[in-house]
């Protein structure tokens, strides 16, 4: 019961910027944060998420803090290190760029044609925690690029409006804008020399590079000066500021009059009301001493000087538009990304070509450099690609890729270890569920060594050398795990379309159910021969399982019947279960004595496969009802058609399972009391459609919801999340008319062996849901006297048993750990022996989690070994009970073997070569 959220596996990269942190790359996935250790090449996403999908990411200088802002202009100010929300922040206009000052203090918005300056929450807990410091103005169009100046003093801003504009933090100061491009500003950049700005770049999208520097006069006293004095002014009235107000006249005038008098000069106004400046000697006077104040107080003199345009240059890529660009101060180097997927590396100011490569023919979204700038991380939203490329050494670092569409079907490896995923781009992936890392991609490689067409179904064997997996393209291929290649494949005399599979327990006898000739062939593993067709259902078959105590096969089928096979003995059905509505899919309880399937008006029905009887029925549709799509016309309460179960799964002891389906929710329900015991809701992302329960009558028109209408002129990126219906097409109900925002659903359902995780394939990803990292407080037989107080007053006295009981019983894992690592090497087995029963089980599972962390290999194993040895009988007894914290020492154990097999392989022939060596001299 107390799985919670760990990661989201399937699509490392849906759109939006992506920030370096040190050695962290950070960046979006739907409406959360994926945060990859590159170097430990670790993925993991953040527990919280935002409303709708996360469009710009910003980190501060220090990578203590993330700000995201999602599609809906949501802001969350969240902790990195601690992974939790912060502050929220809600903007009135869209945010396209957003940066944090160099010294951290203060945080840059582009919302809308302003441009915000916000100060930085910190780590105080204040009610109204964001606070505006300046807002400018002056822009027509939207801000799509910012950057800041080394002293935190000077902003920099790019706009939709072919222009580029400088702003100061401490005067308003009204400089010229930068003129000249001719297409959109994509990024614009200071030319750094240390703390002193040299320049500024600015990059537009039709691939124009414009270099501009500062030019300083000096006249006879030695004292510098612009030639341009109307670049003084002050800048034009921004909203958030006091003196605009009004708009009226009379009320610009007195904020003119009141400025005057503020500077400390006189002045009158011409026939057009203008004001005209009179140099008196006490208004110079004023003038010069305010002026030597305001230049103590700023490092880089900007404002001083004639901004002059030195260099042009454009990247001649034709028939391209410049979609990304970054610049790396300390190096001196600008890297740009274009439509056409190629991507270019300049070494500035001499604007020297470096690099030159294509990383696909799809325009790439976005690309950065990390603070040394030896990496340069780039990402492809529409192929959901995201790498890291160090530029030296012309190598990547980090390389990973989603899958083009929703996942079909997953699968757990019988170690847990290994998560396999399959969808329509007709690609296997293999997931390292504890790093969360694909780690192997199977795809078509010529047409002899992948599939060509959706992959459907996958099924691990159970020696756990040999995936499975069936495909629409009419074949099932068998994939070596060792070497990685298809080294089997089983089709049949007419081309059939394969959308369920299964094997034997022995993994001798594979057995795959079609969708167009409503049969289940039969072929022996050995040598790919077909051995039966087994005929029957009148109906596509969507599910097939082995019982896992005999040889009896069970299908499920759109003919409304399970159907019982006796597959060695060549007897066909057996037996035939009816129902009143189409069977979608079946599956047996480990323990091979119940039978569960789910029919498409939401129910769950349990059989007897030995009696054949009906055991009992569990009502899910109002369970899982809830969620309402922008096409229908009635409310989510009353809207349950369609709302059924699509996948089963048992828990490992068979006390609960798992129901998802056409829903947000996915249920646990007790297979004893037939309860619903709890709902996990996948998604709460409202870009997706049948989230919300209620929808927004303001945004109903004559011609539909807005959020379905198409609007060609939007400037939203291109990304995978248009894209709603694969080659499954008939599985994907309300896609049709959808206009491109994808259904929640769940497709698939696997629990792992151990029993500590469960998987869902959803519309947004793979969800892992575990138990092992728990910071939650579960005490048991927890009294008066149990305290942490009496853990440590029994350790000082030497009562490691006690004090271990003690730890059992608070269930805290960290003084678990501290008490079994108090007991010294000789008492093991005394200590051991003299555990409860009761609390075998925590024991366990504290002592698998230090297989995999704790440094002290061989004094956890002798704590396994004695642990074994001792109540070797009661955990024969009760190994139902404790088959899950057995597992999860069975998989630490058998990926320590791997690794220690390796190195002390490799040690083994190094000191044979070593003695050779020694020998020969």
């Amino acid at each position: 019961m107390n799985y919670r959220f760990q990661n989201l596996l399937g699509a490392p990269y849906r759109g939006g910027n992506i920030v370096f942190s040190d050695t962290t790359l950070i960046s979006s996935i739907g409406n959360r944060i994926s945060v990859t250790e590159v170097s430990e090449s670790k993925s993991s996403a953040l527990p919280f998420y935002s409303p709708t999908n996360i469009s710009r990411l910003a980190c501060s200088p220090d990578s203590s803090f993330i700000i995201s802002i999602d599609s809906l202009n949501h802001c969350v100010f969240a902790n990195l290190r601690l992974r939790v929300p912060l502050h929220h922040l809600n903007f009135k206009e869209a945010v396209h760029a957003v940066k944090f000052s160099p010294d951290g203090v203060l945080i840059a918005f582009g919302v809308g044609k302003l441009v915000q300056v916000w100060k930085s929450p910190g780590f105080k807990k204040e009610f109204s925690a964001f606070q505006l410091v300046k807002t400018f103005a002056g822009f027509d169009g939207a801000v799509r690029a910012l950057d800041w100046s080394p002293d935190s003093q000077w902003l920099l801003a790019g706009s939709k409006d072919l222009t580029a504009r400088l702003f100061c933090l401490k005067k308003l100061k009204r400089l010229k804008p930068f003129v000249g491009h001719r297409d959109v500003i994509t990024g614009v950049f200071f030319h750094k020399n240390g703390d002193q700005v040299n320049g500024v770049y600015t990059v537009s999208k039709d691939g124009a590079l414009f270099s501009w520097d500062i030019e300083f006069e000096v006249e006879n006293n030695g004292v510098e000066f612009s030639k341009a004095k109307d670049e003084e002014l002050s800048d034009p009235p921004s909203p958030g500021t006091p003196e605009i107000k009004g708009s009226s006249d009379v009320q610009k005038t007195k904020i003119v009059d009141r400025l005057s008098d503020e500077e400390g000069y006189l002045g009158k106004r011409n026939r057009a009301g203008e004001f005209q400046e009179i140099e008196t000697q006490e208004s110079k006077i004023g003038q010069q001493e305010k002026q030597n104040s305001f230049d103590d107080n700023i490092r880089c003199p900007l404002h001083k000087g004639t901004w002059v345009l030195r260099k042009k240059y454009f990247f001649m890529q034709p028939h391209a538009k410049l979609t990304a660009c970054d610049y790396h101060a300390g190096l001196d180097i600008m890297v740009v990304g274009f439509s056409s997927g190629v991507f270019e590396l300049y070494q500035m100011p001499d604007i020297t070509l470096i690099h030159s490569f294509s990383i696909s023919r799809e325009k790439i979204t976005t690309a950065s450099f990390n603070k040394h700038g030896n990496w340069l991380a780039l990402g492809c939203a529409r192929l959901g690609q995201l790498l890291v490329w160090e530029w030296r050494s012309e190598t990547y670092v980090f390389k990973q890729q989603g899958h083009y569409f929703d996942v079909n079907c997953m699968a757990y490896s019988p170690d847990s270890q290994i998560l396999a995923t399959g969808a329509d781009d007709k690609k296997i992936k293999l997931w390292n569920v504890s790093s969360g890392f694909c780690f192997v991609t199977l795809s078509e490689n010529g047409k002899e060594n992948g599939h060509t067409n959706a992959v459907t179904a996958l099924h691990f064997t159970p020696n756990n050398r040999c995936l499975l997996s069936a495909s629409l393209d009419g074949t099932v291929r068998a994939w070596d795990l060792i070497r990685y290649r298809n080294f089997r494949t089983f089709t049949t005399p007419y081309d059939r379309q394969f959308v369920s599979l299964t094997s034997d327990p022995s993994g001798e006898v594979i057995c795959a159910g079609s969708l167009d000739s409503f049969e289940i062939f039969v072929w022996r593993m050995k040598d790919s021969r077909l051995l039966d067709t087994l005929s029957g259902h009148e109906g596509p078959v969507h599910g097939l399982t082995f019982s896992p105590i005999n040889a009896v096969l069970a299908s499920s089928s759109w003919d409304k019947t399970v159907r019982l096979w006796d597959v060695f003995d060549g007897k066909g059905a057996v037996e035939t279960f009816p129902h009143t509505h189409d069977v979608l899919t079946v599956v047996y309880r480990p323990d091979g004595k119940q039978l569960a399937c789910s029919t498409l008006d939401g129910q769950i029905h349990f059989w007897d496969p030995v009696e054949g009887l009906l055991m009992y029925t569990i009502e899910g549709r109002r369970d899982i009802a809830g969620g309402r799509l922008m096409s229908d016309r009635r409310s989510a309460e009353k809207s349950t058609s369609g709302k059924c179960f699509t996948s089963l799964c048992y828990s490992v002891d068979g006390s609960y399972i798992l129901a998802g389906g056409n829903s947000k929710y996915i249920c646990m329900y007790d297979v004893a009391d037939q309860v619903l015991l709890r709902r996990f809701q996948t998604s709460s992302n409202r870009s997706l459609d049948g989230v919300l329960d209620f929808l927004n009558s303001k945004r109903m028109t004559d011609a539909g919801p807005l959020d379905l209408i198409d609007d060609v002129d939007s400037d939203v990126e291109d990304g995978i999340d248009q894209q709603i219906k694969g080659k499954l097409g008939y599985d994907l109900p309300g896609a049709i008319g959808n206009h491109g925002r994808p259904v929640i659903r769940t497709k698939c359902l696997r629990i792992a062996p151990t029993g500590r995780s469960w998987a869902a394939a959803t519309t947004e990803g793979v969800l892992i849901y575990s138990m092992d990292d728990s910071f939650l407080f579960d005490p048991n037989d927890l009294d008066i006297d149990v305290t942490p107080e009496a853990v440590e007053t029994a350790l000082s006295e030497g009562q490691h048993l006690r004090a271990l009981v003690l730890g059992l019983r608070l269930n805290d894992d960290k003084i678990i750990k501290r008490c079994i690592f108090a007991v010294k090497p000789p008492d093991v087995s005394t200590v051991a022996a003299s555990v409860p029963t009761r609390y075998l089980n925590r024991l366990m599972e504290t002592l698998a989690d230090l297989l995999d962390n704790a440094p002290h290999l061989e004094f956890v194993l002798v704590w396994c070994q004695e642990l074994c040895k001792s109540h070797g009988h009661t955990i024969q007894q009760n190994y139902r009970n404790l088959l899950p914290s057995l597992r999860s020492l069975q998989k630490s154990m058998t990926r320590l073997h791997q690794d220690l097999a390796e190195t002390c392989s490799s040690n083994e022939y190094l000191l044979r070569y070593l003695c050779a060596n020694g020998t020969m001299k």
